[in-house]
């Protein structure tokens, strides 16, 4: 969390006055730090302003933010422990050719972390074996039958990337069968850690770094520079050449995106150096995926985190768990097309499973007092335990509390995701849980988690977290809708689009600026699809505007959009390029009523 989204706030609409039920919170800043960077820097003010929102006071750190680079970011890669031993190891078997065994995690993270180190290894022509477990057969993570794959493949070391911290019995069995582990994560650690040859994890319990933010797949970059250094110190690039290891920034920014951790400091700095990757060409897999996405340019985080990352992430939910990874290491553009057209066409099916298990839940959470516990836990036999992930945030979204949706299967197990919110760290309080004995399996970071149960437990569990949120803050407060500056309909044109873009890369950490439009009256209302609406908006100023507002049709907020009364509206700025013209638009949010 940025200190942007800590700063106090004034209250701007009550909200009793909302369509949201939030109220309005106006956000304040440091006003002279705010003029000092405006004049200094030469900004417009209301950019200077927004960065003192999120904390930025200083020349350099505005500098860094507004044009990250990755060298102001960077550390030295062995602050990490145990990061010497294992690219020795490494080093190793690539000096002398031998076979290297890959486990990843399911999810987008997972997927781009075992790209991003399988392309690189097969620079050098290294017989890289790669297990992605099916979440239905294998579960989470390593597991004895993924290692004896690869030790039948010929792999006598083995790395687990985005899994692994937690897989102690896992991990036990592979040195058993004579394969050394190098695990390469970013997930909480228990305070016993697996007995691997080595754990480079920015959140283990002994180690301090300023990497606990990292995606896996950041770690994962880190981990390639200080393998480029050992090798390079061993005189091997004497006879070949070194690796770019910016070409692969594009896969970088994919993972860190698609995995919500904070885009600020050096994730900030992957993202914005892999969109211009991305922009030159990139990754195939990640181009074709685009095009079948209908996005000709990848120009922002937000394409990859709303359109390309579920497409990925639908082959893990729905049991064609490698897809995503064969898409990322396809060297032949009519496979990368196959795969992605593969991806797509699940992705279609996943929504409609998800569509389904959601009405489900909140039916059930309806017809219960669900709604009143500080943690929301569902559980259904028969769910599909793919998309409770997905679920679990809209959840946690709708009902402004962390979430978590179990899939119970016909053995009694239950399998769940967690999604947090209010700064409520669910991976915590997971092992928390797992030591009290409530999980036989569970691991996560602080806004997500991954668990499994015995159904029979849910309701301890529930008790569990509940007792926990509450601990951890008395009262359930409704997040407010944090606005950042106030402008008439007449000021929404290009010139401040682009001085918002110059924000970008959005994301957890870094959210997109909310701008409030006060008095304004809807001339004229659309529905698109019998879900959206389309307007159009005039305020006092003469000043009109078009706008949009998604899947609001027969809700409070779209029946306010197409009533008579004077309203005030929060939202975002949105530029889309159609048929060679730009076309501004103000994204609704929120209405309120005087």
């Amino acid at each position: 969390m940025s200190r942007g989204d800590t700063l106090p706030a004034d209250l701007y609409i009550d909200a009793a006055a909302t369509a949201s039920g939030r109220p309005w919170h106006l956000r304040r800043c440091d006003d002279q730090a705010a003029l000092s960077l405006s004049q200094r820097l030469g900004l417009p003010e209301f950019l200077g302003r927004v960065l003192a929102m999120r904390g930025i006071q200083s020349v350099d750190a505005a500098e860094s933010f507004l044009k990250p680079r990755l060298r102001d970011g960077l550390p030295d890669p062995s602050h990490l422990l145990d990061l010497d031993i294992a690219v020795s190891r490494l080093a190793q078997a690539i000096t002398a050719q031998e076979g290297v065994g890959i486990i990843g995690d399911y999810d987008v993270d997972g997927a781009t972390s075992s790209a991003l180190v399988a392309n690189y290894l097969r620079l050098f022509g290294i017989n890289v074996s790669v297990e992605i477990p099916d979440r239905f057969t294998d579960g989470y993570g390593p597991n004895p039958t993924l290692f004896q794959r690869l030790a039948d493949a010929g792999c006598s070391l083995v790395l687990t990337l985005d899994c692994g911290t937690t897989a102690h019995a896992a991990i036990q069995a592979a040195g058993a069968m004579g394969i050394e582990v190098i695990v390469i994560d970013h997930h909480i650690a228990e305070d016993a850690l697996p007995a691997a040859l080595a754990i480079v994890n920015p959140n283990r319990p002994d180690q301090d770094s300023p990497l606990t933010g990292l995606a896996a797949v950041g770690v994962a970059f880190i981990f390639l520079i200080g393998l480029t250094r050992e090798l390079r110190a061993k005189g091997f690039f004497t006879t070949r050449p070194e690796p770019d290891l910016l070409k692969f920034l594009d896969v970088v920014a994919l993972g860190t995106v698609c995995d919500v951790v904070p885009l600020t400091g050096l994730n900030r700095s992957f993202v914005a150096q892999g969109l211009k990757v991305m922009a030159n060409g990139g990754n195939a897999g990640i181009h074709a995926l685009a095009q079948i996405s209908g996005i000709k340019s990848i120009k922002s985080a937000m394409q990859l985190g709303f359109s390309l990352g579920p497409k990925i992430n639908a082959g893990g939910r729905l049991g064609f768990s490698a897809l995503g990874y064969n898409l990322l290491v396809a060297d032949d553009p009519s496979k990368s097309v196959e795969f992605a057209q593969k991806l797509h066409t699940l992705n279609l099916e996943r929504q409609k499973v998800e569509r389904q298990q959601l009405s489900d839940a909140k039916a059930m959470i309806a017809s219960s007092s669900l709604a009143e516990d500080a943690v929301i836990v569902v559980a259904g036999h028969g769910w599909n335990k793919g998309v409770v992930g997905i679920n679990a945030s809209r959840l946690a979204d709708q009902f402004d509390r962390p979430a978590i949706v179990f899939a119970i299967d016909d053995d009694g197990t239950a399998t769940g995701s967690a999604r947090s919110r209010h700064g409520f760290d669910i991976g915590a309080a997971t092992l928390a849980a797992k030591e009290a004995g409530l999980l036989t399996a569970g691991g996560g970071h602080m806004m997500a988690a991954g668990m499994s149960l015995a159904a029979s437990k849910l309701d301890a569990l529930r008790d569990f977290m509940c007792t926990r949120k509450r601990d951890s803050r008395d009262l359930i407060t409704t997040t407010p809708f944090a606005i950042d500056t106030e402008f008439s309909p007449a000021a929404i044109n290009h010139n401040l689009a682009g001085i918002i873009q110059q924000l970008e890369p959005y994301g957890e950490g870094n959210k997109e600026p909310i701008l409030a439009v006060r008095s304004v009256r809807v001339i004229s209302a659309r529905v698109l699809k019998n879900r959206h609406l389309a307007l159009r908006l005039a305020g006092d100023d003469g000043g009109m505007v078009e706008a949009i507002a998604f899947a609001c049709v027969g809700s409070k907020l779209g029946d306010l959009l197409q009533s008579d009364q004077t309203l005030h509206l929060a939202g975002k700025i949105r530029s889309d390029e159609y048929l060679g013209r730009v076309q501004l638009k103000f994204q609704i949010e929120d209405a309120a009523t005087d």
